[in-house]
């Protein structure tokens, strides 16, 4: 019996959104009389950071703090429309139409900022949370302020709607061709693990992951996801399963002392690295995340175990038993 170690690779690549014949978000951001703005949207936030990079990109157009902006998640009855947190879509799709929304509450702050300055709005550019008149160093103004005074001074509410909709790409019948995708990410996955061949446990000892990812918009929450997508994949990989005895569905698991989920003290050493190539259609360069993250892991995973032991295991999660049981079978 012995500890045999073994490395394993798998790449991908992976569509943003969906081919539905539109795919739509919608957007409406609404200031606050401090000049504060509340951004409405039905997307959910779960963990992915998509209520901190809504209020980066619109902090971006309009020039509000990002610390002055509130995402609002409301229910599909009060929320504008929006398809739905799946698809690793809501970056893309959510973002490009807050950046439409915050255009509008960007025409409306130049052009009251143009009557408060007597200046052209042509003349004004926003940077740093103020309007100023360009080149003029002493002559700018808050951009709370100019909202607020929208509001108050000269009955203009500052209402932005945005959208964005993916066009559906039909199939072309004699060539196959289509354009399904908005865009697509990129990833390589290195796994390094250890099989205990008297035990038959698989232990991941290090993972070097790189992912192509647009823009990164947030590199902080995009490093994060990509943590937690090694985690996801590593349970799919070596723990979690409904049946345990599959394919026969006797002794389902009813509880999370049956349904093993990796923890702390299962995470590897980590080398991941983020690549950036923007895409056009993407809200400042960015694509989907969430998903690709996850996807290629337990792939490189199954790899990296054939390598150790020279059997090749199909069936998820690999188990101790499945590795005994391959092992038996091959005569190792």
């Amino acid at each position: 019996m012995a500890k045999l170690r073994g490395r394993g690779i798998a790449a991908i690549n992976y569509p943003t959104g969906m081919n539905l014949g539109g795919d739509p978000s919608q957007v409406v951001i609404v200031a606050q009389p401090d000049g504060r703005l509340v951004v409405n949207v039905a997307s959910v936030e779960l963990g992915q950071g998509i209520k901190t990079v809504l209020a980066q990109i619109a902090s971006e157009i309009t020039g509000v703090p990002v610390e002055d902006i509130e995402v609002r998640f409301g229910d599909t009855e009060s929320a504008p429309h929006d398809t739905g947190t799946f698809a690793s879509r809501s970056t893309h799709r959510m973002g490009n139409a807050v950046i439409k929304a915050s255009e509008e509450i960007r025409e409306i702050v130049l052009n009251t900022a143009a009557k408060m300055l007597e200046a052209s709005p042509n003349d004004l550019e926003i940077r740093e949370g103020r309007v100023w008149v360009k080149g003029v160093t002493d002559k700018s103004v808050e951009v709370k302020q100019v909202i607020s005074q929208a509001q108050f001074t000269y009955n203009t509410p500052v209402v932005g709607k945005g959208f964005y909709v993916k066009p559906k790409s039909s199939v072309d019948p004699e060539t196959g061709a289509s354009d399904p995708h908005s865009t697509m990410a990129h990833g390589c996955t290195v796994a390094e693990v250890e099989v205990d061949t008297e035990t038959g446990f698989v232990t991941v000892l290090k993972v070097y992951t790189v992912y192509e990812v647009g823009k990164a918009i947030n590199p902080q929450l995009v490093e994060s996801q990509i943590i937690g997508g090694i985690v996801m994949g590593m349970g799919a990989a070596l723990t979690e399963t409904v049946y345990p005895r599959y394919p026969v569905l006797d002794f389902q698991t009813t509880s999370f002392r049956d349904y093993v989920l990796p923890t702390a003290g299962d995470i590897p050493e980590i080398v991941a690295k983020i690549v950036e190539s923007p895409t056009p259609t993407g809200p400042f360069g960015a694509k989907g995340v969430g998903e690709m993250v996850v996807n290629s892991i337990a792939p490189a995973i199954v790899n990296a175990v054939y390598d150790a032991i020279g059997v090749q295991i199909t069936d998820l999660p690999i188990t101790p038993e499945k590795v005994l049981k391959a092992l038996k079978k091959s005569g190792r």
